[in-house]
């Protein structure tokens, strides 16, 4: 039975202060247990996972760098070189840290609310000040989901994101000089990336904002299985909420075009509160239909 999804605006990740306690009379201990309760009643979701990586290397190059270096390599030497980068440690900081998403729906007369976390922005290599947004193929992004105990995102989670973004970008489209095959460079990847850098910029947005609109998601979809070597895209949401891209499965898997985007959502849920795997739960096809409009994927 199709499900009928909603989404709520999660509530802010930062904690109020606990005052000490004023009253001479009282116990200083009480002033320990007022903050642990408040801790507890103002943090419904728990500790936020973080992705397992290592430190950043010190010599580790800017995104600047890699874009260089890379530029004039075939897709799977580049793919490879960023996967290495990615495991390594050389992201920038706040992409470690993940954002609570909320997902309401209705399935079979039973109303679940599911609790994802999520990075902050598509995955991108380099340092805090100089980093790129890489697109990438399915087989290579599924590679680094796995690596960082993550998932790719569904249609129905990227709606959810970018209705809980604190900042919504608008798409920017680059027009090609030549042939289709130059958006698929890094120089196109570079342009992109700079239009997005000036749109944050203009707007004074917050290095770990949660943002969503300006990539095209590379999404799971149980329409894959019917469509093998493609890639599933969906996503690139106007100001009005509407998905410029519906989910396609057109393009063949290693056509990576510069305004796809790697999202990743951590493997650990909340289902109605309890923990749960999110393979788990996209497989399973009783509760599939909260976060899957094609039914559940294996």
């Amino acid at each position: 039975m199709a499900a009928g999804v909603s989404v709520q605006r999660t509530a802010s990740r930062s904690r109020p202060r606990v005052g000490r306690e004023r009253r001479r009379a009282a116990p200083r201990r009480i002033g320990a247990w007022v903050a642990l309760l408040c801790v507890a009643a103002c943090d419904p979701y728990g500790p936020a996972p973080v992705l397992p990586l290592p430190p950043r290397p010190a010599e580790a190059l800017t995104g600047s760098e890699i874009a260089r270096e890379i530029r004039d390599w075939d897709l799977d030497a580049r793919e490879d070189r960023l996967y290495e980068e990615v495991a390594r440690g050389n992201v920038p900081s706040w992409l470690r840290e993940l954002r609570p998403v909320e997902v309401t729906g209705r399935v079979d007369g039973r109303d679940h609310r599911v609790t994802l976390w999520v990075t902050p922005d598509y995955l991108s290599v380099g340092s805090d000040r100089d980093h790129l947004l890489v697109p990438l193929s399915p087989q290579v992004a599924q590679r680094i989901a796995d690596l960082l105990e993550s998932s790719l995102p569904t249609p129905p989670i990227v709606d959810a994101i970018w209705s809980s973004a604190d900042s919504r970008l608008t798409p920017q489209r680059i027009q090609p000089q030549d042939s289709v095959q130059s958006v698929r460079t890094v120089e196109f990847v570079e342009r992109h990336n700079a239009l997005i850098r000036a749109q944050r910029q203009l707007r004074g947005v917050a290095p770990d904002a949660l943002v969503a609109g300006h990539k095209k998601d590379v999404v799971l979809s149980a329409t894959l299985a019917a469509n093998p070597g493609k890639v599933a895209v969906y996503g690139w949401h106007g100001p009005d909420g509407r998905p410029n891209q519906e989910l396609s499965t057109v393009a063949d898997d290693e056509r990576v075009y510069y305004h796809h985007g790697v999202r990743l959502v951590h493997r650990r849920v909340l289902l109605d509160g309890i923990e749960r795997d999110l393979a788990e739960l996209l497989s399973d096809p009783s509760l599939a239909p909260l976060l899957s409009r094609q039914g559940p994927i294996e």
